[in-house]
Order: C-alpha cells, then sequence, then structure tokens
C-alpha cells in the first residue's frame, strides 16, 4: 500500500492543476474581453504615466 500513498499526492495535484487551467482557458475571451483589454489598456498607459513623471517646462 506505500505505492499507493506515494501516488495519491501528484495524482491530486494533477487533478487540481487541469481545474485551473480548464477555468483559465473557459475564462478567456467572451463577452468581457473587449472591457477587460480596455482595463488593462488603461491600468498600463497611468503606469507608464506615472513612471515617466510630470512634464518639465524651462521657461
Amino acid at each position: 500500500m506505500d505505492y499507493v500513498s506515494a501516488l495519491v499526492p501528484p495524482v491530486v495535484m494533477a487533478v487540481f492543476f487541469i481545474g485551473v487551467i480548464r477555468v483559465i482557458v473557459k475564462t478567456q475571451g467572451g463577452a468581457n474581453k473587449a472591457k477587460e483589454d480596455a482595463a488593462v489598456d488603461a491600468a498600463i498607459a497611468h503606469a507608464e504615466g506615472a513612471r515617466q513623471g510630470p512634464a518639465r517646462t524651462d521657461g
């Protein structure tokens, strides 16, 4: 019975991993894809703007 106890953890982890992958694949695209893409683009633009800092005006 040692082989059963040795195989249970990898099998359980494989089942959970497959479940996570299925959830990720199912949630890609769909009706909210454009809204999610717009939110990500806005967040990236905000982060890039914050990284560049305020514009300097020497005058």
